[in-house]
């Protein structure tokens, strides 16, 4: 989760000076004399020193900008996994994921037996109107291949200047050769949120990661759920598997949407900012109807408040246990350092950094594929066998709040 906020010696102080001035500017621009009060001149004589000895005996030429570059993207990363330094594209990423608004095609994408995968094209985008589908395999943008390895140089391929056109080339179940879609950028509505009736009475949410838009997005979910079924919803599967976090304004907006009271999140760190606590307010869209959370090892959501308020049960395998706050601090250039700045603990207290959050029902580690080929167009009970088991799990499930539930919609 992340928070909206001549000699050597003498080039040691220059770096340290520098780095120390452009940390205040961003941090504590009220202080700037108490950064660099401590620091071991002894080891910036050292940085010093190995920068001279790269610059000058490397068997490539190499750029100072670089090479300080490098070193401040070192010093951030050494901290903890979470921690980094963020350059003017990275910068950008994170902004687009946070606010959800990008130029591009549309797509939810993953990697799956090395191959890039697409999850679902998003409604109304150029990749949903030029009729690519789920299931579907991107093998090549614009005549070359796609990175395997890595979906960030695939998703940045992909963006681009609005009206711009893009070639994809597509392999699809059933078809010997690859397909090829031509398609131009446009303005993305990058919703989190995606929903469909299982079957009369109960519904599922998939939410994929935590932006600004999430809880708006949320209760307009509910909302057409509500409306399709013609009735208040007897249960819901909220899918929180492989959400990697994202804003935490948005993951609590997410858990006091179906909370009427109580604590949801507790942060503590070192700065008055970094120590908060997260209240539920009045207001339960579901009317206590059972929930049952999907989660797995890719999980870092907030299912945990869901759990200790005893609202939710959780189905699946033990989450990641991130249990960090990361506050982004922007510097100049339009670039900013993201920062590990508090440690969030549940309701009930507990920290879950490193350790994760064990279901109340734990599934198969690894599932079985299937015998025969899914067939992607298929409905999501025969697609997804962990959504059928917690459907199952949802019949059997008593009120959150017995009597509860409202005969009106």
């Amino acid at each position: 989760m992340f928070k909206k906020s001549g000699n050597a010696l003498l080039l040691a102080v220059g770096i340290v000076i520098g780095l120390s001035l452009g940390l205040a500017h961003g941090v504590m621009a009220d202080k700037p004399a108490a950064l660099g009060a401590d620091i071991p001149w002894q080891d910036a004589h050292m940085l010093a020193a190995v920068l001279e000895r790269v610059k000058h005996d490397y068997v490539n030429p190499v750029d100072d900008h670089q090479l300080l570059q490098a070193a401040i993207r070192g010093m951030v990363a050494s901290l903890d996994p979470y921690s980094a330094y963020l350059d003017g594209d990275e910068y950008d990423e994170v902004k687009i994921s946070s606010s959800g608004r990008y130029t591009g095609v549309g797509i939810e994408l993953s990697i799956e037996d090395e191959q890039v995968v697409v999850i679902a094209p998003f409604d109304g985008s150029p990749a949903a109107l030029a009729g690519i589908r789920s299931g579907d395999i991107i093998v090549t943008i614009d005549g070359i291949p796609v990175n395997t390895n890595t979906l960030a140089d695939t998703i940045a391929r992909m963006r681009g200047e609005e009206g711009t056109p893009i070639k994809i080339g597509i392999m699809r179940e059933g078809n010997a050769e690859p397909m090829l879609f031509t398609l131009k950028r446009s303005r993305v509505e990058l919703h989190s949120v995606r929903s469909e009736m299982l079957e009369s009475g109960y519904a599922y949410v998939r939410i994929s990661q935590f932006s600004e838009t999430t809880g708006d997005d949320l209760n307009a979910a509910l909302k057409d759920l509500r409306k399709h079924n013609g009735a208040p919803l007897k249960g819901l599967v909220l899918d929180m598997r492989d959400n990697p976090g994202g804003v935490l304004e948005a993951a609590v907006a997410v858990a006091d949407t179906f909370l009427d009271s109580g604590v949801i999140v507790t942060a503590k760190g070192r700065t008055p900012d970094s120590k908060f606590e997260m209240d539920a307010t009045p207001g339960d869209a579901l009317n206590g109807a059972p929930i049952i959370v999907l989660v797995n090892g890719g999980s870092a959501s907030a299912a945990d408040a869901l759990k200790d308020q005893h609202r939710a049960k959780l189905m699946g395998r033990t989450t990641f246990g991130k249990g960090s706050v990361q506050t982004i601090i922007p510097l100049s250039d339009d670039r900013a350092v993201k920062l590990t700045t508090s440690l969030y603990y549940t309701p009930s207290g507990v920290s879950i950094n490193h350790r994760g959050i064990a279901p109340d029902i734990e599934l198969e580690r690894d599932p079985k594929p299937p015998a025969t080929p899914v067939n992607p167009d298929a409905l999501l009970l025969q697609r997804d066998s962990d959504v059928k088991r917690a459907l199952q799990e949802l019949k059997v499930s008593p009120s959150a709040r017995p009597g509860a539930v409202k005969t009106t919609a």
